[in-house]
């Protein structure tokens, strides 16, 4: 199978904080299926699967005509997952592999474009990521909008939960930008990734990313003016419920206006 661009959903039944996450219904659907047709949407991916470790996730995306590849328990994390999916699908060293966490149900397709356009750009990139500006006062200080500064070329110097950067002398005033969890990388760059051991600040901070800046690989970053909302509870799963139901209801209304 050779594809110059795949994306790859990696997507776990078990999660601390809400066990069956990627099952669970979301306007009818299950979250999992919103996520993969939305990537289907993306204009530059002509392959897209879920990588899991779980059969009740495999036969759901098998059930709605999705692709879906089992992988082993043991992943330290999503990436080290996708690893393990596309090497059944004989990729070149240079195609592009793109991340989706299964829990973003309401992202803009057109993101999977802007992430992968820094390694369509330049050949000497091995992995980019979005980030947007926050805009919410409480993102800034909350642990699950993870934070990240900047060099002058648009590189992650930092990830991290806490608030970063601190502001010592209060007369300034900093922009804040928290990460979106999409993600491309090379075919060849994702061997050298999952070998690498995990790192110390990835283990404290639980963020994966953090792996390849401790190991002294650089990550692009793409500002995107779309903003995303992960699902990490029952809460944000309500609160995604009602933004899909009020974008539903509008559009009814528009086409009813239009077919007046």
């Amino acid at each position: 199978m050779k594809r110059d661009i795949v994306c790859i959903i990696p997507s776990r039944y078990e999660s601390s904080r809400f066990p069956g996450k990627p099952l669970s219904d979301l306007c009818g659907k299950p979250m999992i299926q919103h996520v993969y047709e939305r990537v289907a949407k993306a204009k530059a991916v002509p392959y897209v699967a879920v990588a899991t470790d779980d059969k009740r996730i495999f036969n759901a995306v098998k059930n709605f005509g999705g692709n879906s590849v089992m992988t082993a328990t043991t992943h330290r994390s999503g990436t080290d997952r996708i690893a393990e999916a596309v090497k059944s699908l004989n990729l070149s060293a240079d195609a592009i592999v793109v991340n989706i966490q299964g829990d973003q149900p309401i992202f803009e397709p057109a993101q999977v474009d802007e992430v992968i356009q820094p390694l369509l750009d330049d050949s000497s990139i091995d992995m980019s990521t979005l980030i947007y500006k926050i805009i919410l006062e409480e993102e800034i200080t909350h642990p699950h909008a993870v934070k990240v500064v900047l060099d002058h070329q648009n590189f992650a110097l930092y990830f991290s939960r806490a608030t970063i950067p601190y502001v010592r002398d209060k007369s300034l005033k900093a922009d804040y930008y928290k990460h979106h969890g999409i993600y491309a990388y090379r075919r060849d760059f994702l061997d050298i990734f999952t070998k690498l051991p995990e790192g110390k600040l990835e283990k404290l901070e639980a963020l994966e990313q953090l792996r390849a800046l401790e190991y002294g690989y650089k990550i692009k970053v793409v500002i995107t003016p779309h903003d995303s909302v992960e699902v990490d509870n029952q809460q944000e799963l309500e609160r995604v419920r009602q933004i899909l139901t009020a974008k539903n209801r509008n559009h009814k209304e528009r086409t009813h206006e239009n077919s007046k």
